[in-house]
């Protein structure tokens, strides 16, 4: 009989996050699901351990990540970060101390959203800051590290963001004929190809990579 496994969370109150909750709580093969958010979310399991946490004060709760994996899709965005220092801290240093602190409590598997475009090369910000994190948890001795790099992300939000889904429709229907590589996807589908990455036996190597057309497949 396989293990069931304990998974931690962090980033569970946004759009991948939320519908990644959702789908570990009902998926048999975890026993326990451990959040660590700002807010509560909503939700109540008896499978579901939810800690309210300061991610500024990480070292008050490091010792309770701990279990199999750690699934981060933690992330803002500039204008509700304020400026990029701020976005800075919340989808790079936050992170990668979550994951940090993970490895060092015998946490073996990480599985991080990142982006498409991804590069530390960049002169884009965000793309640069989201390549830069992909590089640095390469570091980090999990023994399996994978990151998914979606485009726009598609799906009901919390808040209200007009403009977004404004763009969303237009890039559906432009991204049939060009720029096929950042056609929007479901949080759903990214939040089920964090899953089923864990347990794919196809994947044996300890550092992997999912563009969009591979994060589509595996979330299928």
């Amino acid at each position: 009989m396989m293990k069931k496994l304990t998974a931690n969370l962090i980033g569970a109150t946004g759009l991948v996050g939320s519908h990644l909750l959702q789908q570990l709580l009902n998926d048999d093969r975890f026993e326990q699901v451990r959040v660590f958010s700002r807010r509560a979310t909503g939700q109540s399991h008896p499978k579901l351990n939810e800690q309210l946490v300061n991610f500024d004060e990480m070292t008050e709760w490091a010792s309770l990540i701990n279990g199999d994996v750690l699934f981060s899709t933690l992330g803002t965005t500039l204008k509700k970060a304020g400026s990029k220092e701020k976005q800075f801290v919340i989808d790079y240093t936050y992170q990668y101390q979550a994951a940090e602190t993970a490895v060092k409590n015998g946490v073996a598997d990480f599985v991080l959203v990142s982006s498409a475009g991804a590069n530390t090369n960049s002169k884009i910000f965000y793309s640069r800051m989201k390549g830069e994190l992909d590089e640095a948890v390469k570091g980090l001795d999990f023994k399996k590290i994978i990151i998914l790099r979606p485009s726009i992300l598609d799906g009901d939000r919390q808040e209200k963001r007009t403009a977004e889904k404004i763009g969303i429709k237009v890039m559906r229907w432009l991204t049939q004929y060009v720029f096929k590589k950042y056609r929007p996807i479901h949080a759903k589908t990214v939040a089920r190809a964090m899953i089923n990455s864990i347990f794919n036996e196809e994947l044996t190597t300890d550092y992997l990579i999912f563009e969009l057309d591979e994060v589509e497949k595996l979330g299928a």
